[in-house]
């Protein structure tokens, strides 16, 4: 997949990988949203690959219209909704939403670039909003899945439950066997009662290459991004 991203703004990298990598093996269907799409690629790798009817938003409307021609670059069908996440409204709700949502706390250091600072920071996506909002546009039986800073998992895992949805899948990310994980990712359910499974967790590197596990998910992502001056 060729992604087109702006020269000097955030860049994804290889936590939206991972978490494609994630969603897939639930093997999605249905109507699907990517919340804070940015140049699309977590939705547009999924959509590729998966029988889903995807959306996405996306609130900078830079990154909106990267995401606008990835997917028709790549010949995916695609909606994209340009606003706040936290405004949008639906009637029919989703089955499934996906997100690499701004995930840093305040305390972390902050970018000095406007937009960057929208794509990486908390601030400006709430978790207790974020999981509010999530309850509120899937189906009663709908399903998400997101990745977050792994530091924030309790606060995480209680803003979701308070909002309906039960975390039922967790992975946690480390660069390394011996280092604290960074990166969390969860599956949710919305009104369910299921039991939380941990994972086996997902290590990156092992003598400076990529592990076996994080190889394949790289391989059959086969996402090769260029940037380009803001359009």
């Amino acid at each position: 997949m060729l992604l087109y991203q702006p020269d000097g703004g955030y860049c994804y990298n290889s936590d939206s990988i991972l978490l494609y990598g994630f969603i897939t093996q639930f093997n999605p269907k249905g109507r699907m949203l990517d919340v804070g799409a940015g140049c699309g690629i977590v939705g547009l790798l999924v959509g590729r690959d998966c029988d889903v009817a995807l959306e996405g938003i996306e609130k900078q409307s830079v990154y909106a219209e990267f995401a606008r021609r990835n997917a028709q670059i790549n010949g995916i069908e695609y909606v994209l909704h340009e606003g706040d996440f936290t405004d949008f409204t639906d009637e029919k709700g989703y089955d499934w939403i996906v997100s690499n949502p701004p995930f840093y706390h305040e305390g972390s250091a902050r970018s000095q670039n406007q937009m960057m600072h929208q794509a990486r920071y908390n601030i400006h996506l709430p978790i207790e909003t974020f999981a509010r909002k999530i309850a509120r546009v899937l189906k009663p039986k709908g399903e998400a899945a997101i990745c977050y800073d792994a530091r924030q998992f309790v606060p995480l895992c209680s803003a979701f439950e308070s909002a309906g949805l039960r975390v039922v899948d967790v992975q946690f990310v480390h660069s390394k066997s011996d280092r604290p994980s960074t990166l969390v990712m969860l599956h949710l359910k919305k009104n369910s009662k299921s039991a939380m499974n941990v994972w086996a967790p997902l290590i990156t590197f092992e003598n400076d290459r990529y592990t076996p596990a994080v190889q394949a998910i790289y391989d059959k992502a086969k996402a090769h991004s260029i940037k380009c001056p803001i359009l």
